[in-house]
């Protein structure tokens, strides 16, 4: 029967055993029902050997950056990225200069079989930069940090909201791809998401008309183009927030927002909180270990 008790901290013994499946260092772990909870350091440059994880999880960047391998796949991992990993899929890390600090969420397999009958797949690695997870992520670590007795029901109910949208994003990606050209206006934007590129240029810049660009970006993206734009400009802003001091006025002008006031409006109606609360649920108390 699965162990479906109260929340609890894994012993000396469990993090030694942690250790050699995460190759890093434990700063502090705890178990609710259907889930373990850990933060982990990694060293600069570490790479670690090609290996798999018995149970699905999630990967939460807090601090610095890695790449994951998984075969022919690659995902960069930045700070206030989101990562899921498949249960026994084969991979390997390649943390940066700075190392990192990483918040993971094993998933039991009993909780992964039940949302898979309520219709969830969960079946592959994705990589979810700059969508609506980074808050539910983050509100989750900041509940991993002040857990008491309520904590379970919090952590569960915000895993089903992390497991339901993950689970529609993976269809949505899976079931139609976009043409190279409109890849390629795409990466335009990421490329020039601090400026204003107006329709028409982005799309003389790919070869097509630009009512053509808005109807083909919108089939397969299911946003307009200046949404898109908005949200790069907001995962910027995230990242931003939680890696650095710069005051809000200077994040929301290196982001491309005309002032911080736009900048706020902006922001809260993508995340559901504004600049300086989400900096809040970044900011979590020190570690320690346990």
């Amino acid at each position: 029967m699965a162990d479906r008790g109260v929340l609890k901290k894994d012993g000396a013994h469990g993090d030694q055993i942690a250790a050699e499946r995460f190759h890093g260092e434990s700063l502090k772990s705890c178990r609710v029902p259907g889930f373990i909870l850990s933060e982990w350091k990694y060293a600069p440059c570490l790479k670690t050997p090609p290996h798999a994880h018995e149970r699905a999880l999630f990967c939460l960047a807090i601090e610095g950056a890695y790449t994951a391998r998984y075969g022919l796949k690659t995902y960069a991992c930045k700070p206030a990225s989101l990562l899921y990993h498949a249960p026994n899929e084969l991979h390997s890390e390649h943390f940066q200069n700075s190392g990192g600090r990483f918040f993971i969420i094993e998933i039991e397999p009993w909780w992964l079989e039940q949302v898979r009958e309520q219709g969830c797949r969960l079946d592959s690695s994705a990589d979810f930069n700059g969508s609506s997870l980074a808050l539910f992520s983050l509100s989750l670590y900041r509940e991993f940090q002040e857990m008491d007795e309520v904590s379970p029901l919090i952590v569960e109910g915000l895993m089903l909201a992390i497991a339901g949208t993950t689970s529609r994003r993976a269809k949505v990606l899976s079931t139609d791809q976009p043409p190279r050209w409109l890849r390629q206006a795409k990466q335009l934007l990421h490329d020039r998401f601090h400026e204003t590129p107006t329709l028409n240029e982005i799309a003389q810049s790919v070869g097509v008309h630009h009512a053509y660009l808005a109807r083909m970006f919108h089939h397969y993206y299911h946003t307009t183009v200046g949404e898109y734009l908005r949200s790069l400009r907001v995962e910027f802003a995230c990242r931003a927030l939680v890696i650095s001091d710069m005051p809000l006025c200077q994040i929301a002008l290196a982001a491309g927002f005309s002032d911080q006031s736009h900048f706020t409006r902006i922001f809260k109606r993508h995340r559901g909180v504004t600049p300086a609360q989400y900096r809040e649920l970044a900011t979590a108390p020190k570690p320690f270990h346990t």
